[in-house]
């Protein structure tokens, strides 16, 4: 860490640790003392802390702003000597170094100044959402700093490359401290000073969410520091594609400037076998390298694996090559089990380290969950990227997102526009560059949770609604639809998808989706110009032919998400804008069954109730849906797996629970992912699972045991025990789902995935009884806690030979229990 920034921090500690709090500027800040501590309430409490997050960035920012200064320093001198005999650059040249610095520096000026005099007369009315809001309105003056940054960059270096006397300015820029600070100055070079504003915006973003954290919601800052942050994180979507400049240092061959333009973690098949490679980009070749194993202590390294120039690259596909890799695939069921341990090692995790003395046993669960991890990000990818070198070999490698497909190929083909030479490197040069790779490098780990500090965010559990409206700015009328991706476990996936709008340049799709999360930080969207003709048709079941028009991405920012309002938002992309809305629920509140104030409908209605008033032995909901689901469904990919249109699924609820006459109308037109919904979350809403909360101990404790005949007595007496329309519904659905799994090498939906899917939906207890004598911590727990019990017990039963409901109720009972 720079020693400006270990100045502001020393600050802020010295702020924590109760001290008086030093003068900036040329006012003084009121002392905080112990007895300012006595809070009075939460409210109170907020106020104190929203006081030490502001006079903390406010030191940070009187740094900042002697950084802006020490820069413009030496630019009043340079600018004078411009028009003389002996300048030392040109007019052209100073303009372009110092581009927009005097008016980011009389920004922060005017707003240091405006801030001050409000946290020395600090109370609960003072405001400064306005002030933040203001700077946030001010950030085009940074969009021009940082479209011209690159160039700004490479002019300093030819100027200090050709110029003695500005090489000795641009490296001895001095910067002076605050001004109870025991060194006056520190001595800094002008390519740092020349990132600190980039760095400033991403520290006023941190800063605004800490502000938000602690201020009332109905506190008159609220809403000004929510748009503030908007605005920012806006901003910093827009620049985040930009390259890093700090990693772009030039690695040369003689006088040949290569920087590097994006790097990244991608799975490459190797000789038939999977293997995890950093990818490096620069600006005229791509080079694939691994990590060397380096004995400890020693500087890590990495093995440059190949390279192709871009002169001699092309994306190959499936129809051009002469062979393709066979590619292990794992079972869908495999990943879900890993992730449901992965998570349960979480778990377990955190339990521990509020044990004293356990960090011997957190370190191996935390070598193990690595493991764990590491092992889904190899075998989860499965969409390929082809690369070939037109004088060579091709390589092929798996991601789990078309998004970071269409980035990595737009990056390329960016590259290649430009008149690019082929280029040979010698052993010694491509040692050069391949050392070069472990500073520049801008992805520092594989993406797992153990790779992560503590205090990082977890990500968010639960459901996220999206609503995705409308999309303008398409030049011609198109096929367009739009796909839903979510990370989860260091890797996106693609969780919905939008219906085909046709021959139109503004669609209006207004669907909404309830997505799973685990965990996710971030939701991606990309819009795609839907591809009908057959002749382009790719072989690989992968490979998407339709035509990316756009791609975007938001940070699922918990704050602004998890409000019981719908939270309106755009993606720009390409000239393109796609209009959502979104809100959040999150796992602890989603997985509550909640009874039904209406005992007339069918939803949160006992099952019991709604099979004597229909005098049926199974519910008209769950036979018209499964009756459905086979006529037209059966082969349908990802059926009961792949989200319907929650708008859909709504439309088809209040049906059911008013009893439309028109309803077998409806179901007959819907989309059949829609009605597979509609089923499952008329399980997920009773009012107590299928299998009963009296039972679900039992059903626990019978599938943990061991001996299979005891398992069997067990399990078959507990279906024996439960209520007749609970068992003969749960029967039909059984013998539906094992005749969906037998067309699985078409709809891709085993008797594993359909168990995951409906298991938890089942057996899961109401509230009530999932609490009774258990502290659940987080969210995570909550997921967690069971479901690979639940998942087996279904397995068990859709795996068992065919149950018949006489044969259960007319055999002898040979396992006995009391249930």
């Amino acid at each position: 860490m720079e020693e400006e920034e270990e100045e502001a921090l020393c600050y802020l500690d010295r702020v924590l640790e109760e001290e008086e709090v030093f003068e900036f500027g040329d006012g003084e800040l009121e002392p905080i003392t112990p007895t300012c501590r006595q809070f009075k309430g939460d409210i109170e409490k907020g106020l104190e802390m929203k006081k030490l997050v502001l006079s903390g960035f406010l030191a940070s920012e009187e740094i900042y702003i002697n950084q802006l200064e020490a820069l413009l320093l030496p630019m009043r001198p340079l600018k004078a000597t411009a028009t003389t005999s002996q300048p030392v650059l040109t007019i052209q040249q100073v303009e372009t170094i110092f581009y927009k610095i005097q008016d980011i520096s009389d920004i922060h000026k005017e707003f240091y100044d405006a801030l001050l005099p409000n946290i020395q007369q600090w109370d609960e009315k003072v405001t400064v959402g306005h002030l933040f809001q203001k700077l946030a309105s001010q950030l085009g003056v940074y969009k021009a700093f940082v479209d011209n940054y690159k160039v700004a960059l490479e002019t300093a270096e030819k100027c200090s490359n050709a110029n003695s006397q500005f090489q000795n300015i641009s490296e001895n820029l001095k910067v002076k401290g605050p001004k109870d600070s025991k060194d006056c100055t520190t001595t800094v070079s002008m390519e740092t000073l020349l990132y600190k504003p980039i760095d400033r915006v991403t520290r006023s973003t941190l800063v605004l969410h800490d502000l938000l954290k602690h201020t009332p919601k109905d506190h008159p800052d609220f809403p000004l520091l929510q748009d503030a942050l908007r605005i920012s994180q806006n901003f910093l979507s827009s620049i985040n594609e930009e390259i890093d400049p700090r990693r772009t240092a030039v690695t040369t061959p003689k006088g040949e400037a290569r920087q590097l333009v994006k790097d990244g973690f991608l799975v490459e098949v190797s000789e038939s076998s999977r293997k995890v490679r950093h990818l490096f980009l620069f600006t005229d070749l791509l080079l694939c390298a691994k990590m060397k194993k380096t004995a400890v202590g020693r500087h890590q390294q990495y093995e440059c694996k190949w390279y192709i120039p871009l002169a001699d690259l092309t994306f190959q596909t499936l129809d051009e090559s002469d062979s393709c890799p066979s590619i292990h695939v794992i079972p869908e069921h495999e990943i879900e089990e890993m992730k449901i341990k992965i998570s349960l090692l979480k778990s377990e995790i955190q339990k521990e380290k509020k044990t004293p003395k356990s960090q011997n046993r957190v370190d191996r669960l935390r070598k193990k969950m690595n493991e764990q991890e590491s092992w889904l990000l190899l075998q989860s990818p499965t969409i390929p990227f082809r690369i070939h070198n037109k004088h060579g070999k091709s390589y092929l490698f798996l991601l789990s997102s078309d998004y970071e497909r269409s980035e990595w190929r737009e990056s390329i083909q960016k590259l290649q526009k430009k008149d690019l030479q082929a280029c040979l490197l010698s052993s010694v040069e491509l040692q050069v560059l391949t050392s070069s790779c472990f500073k520049l490098r801008t992805v520092h780990n594989i993406p797992l949770t153990s790779n992560k500090d503590d205090e990082e965010s977890p990500g968010l559990y639960g459901f996220l609604h999206v609503i995705v409206h409308s999309a303008k700015g398409f030049k011609d009328s198109a096929n367009l639809y739009c796909t839903l991706e979510v990370d989860s476990y260091g890797y996106f996936v693609s969780k919905a998808k939008t219906r085909v709008f046709r021959d139109t340049a503004e669609p209006q799709w207004n669907e909404e989706f309830e997505i799973e999360l685990e965990g996710s930080q971030y939701l991606r969207i990309l819009c795609y110009e839907k591809c009908y003709d057959k002749s382009m048709l790719n072989k690989d079941d992968n490979e998407i032919v339709d035509k990316i028009m756009g791609k975007g991405q938001v940070q699922l920012d918990p704050q602004t998400v998890q409000s019981k309002n719908w939270h309106m938002d755009v993606i720009e992309m390409n000239g393109i804008k796609v209009e959502f809305s979104m809100k959040f629920t999150s796992r602890d509140l989603s997985l509550k069954r909640t009874p039904s104030k209406k005992q007339s409908g069918v939803f949160g209605v006992k099952i019991n109730v709604v099979t004597k008033r229909e005098r049926s032995k199974v519910p008209y909901i769950v036979r018209q849906c499964i009756e459905e689901v086979e006529k037209r469904g059966i082969d349908e990919v990802g059926i009961y797996r792949i989200s319907g249109v929650a708008t859909d699924i709504q439309a088809l609820k209040t049906a059911f629970d008013t009893n439309t006459k028109d309803i077998l109308v409806m179901l007959s037109d819907m989309d059949i992912n829609a009605i597979a919904g509609t089923l499952k979350l008329y399980f997920r809403e009773l009012p107590e699972p299928l299998l009963t909360d009296r039972l679900y101990p039992a059903f626990m404790e019978g599938i943990a045991l061991s001996d299979p005949a005891a398992k069997e007595n067990c399990m078959m007496h507990l279906l024996r025990s439960l209520p007749d329309p609970n068992l003969m519904t749960f029967l039909t659905l059984l013998e539906h789902l094992k005749r969906v799994a037998e067309k699985e090498p078409i709809n891709k939906m085993s008797l594993h995935n359909l168990a995951t899917v409906f298991g938890p939906t089942l057996l899961r207890p109401s509230e009530s009884e999932s609490t009774k004598g258990q502290h659940i911590t987080s969210a995570s727990d909550i997921w967690s806690h069971d479901v690979m019990a639940q998942v087996q017990v279904l397995l068990y039963y859709l795996q068992h030979p065919p149950i018949s409901f006489a044969e259960l109720k007319r055999n002898t009972l040979y396992f006995s229990t009391d249930v």
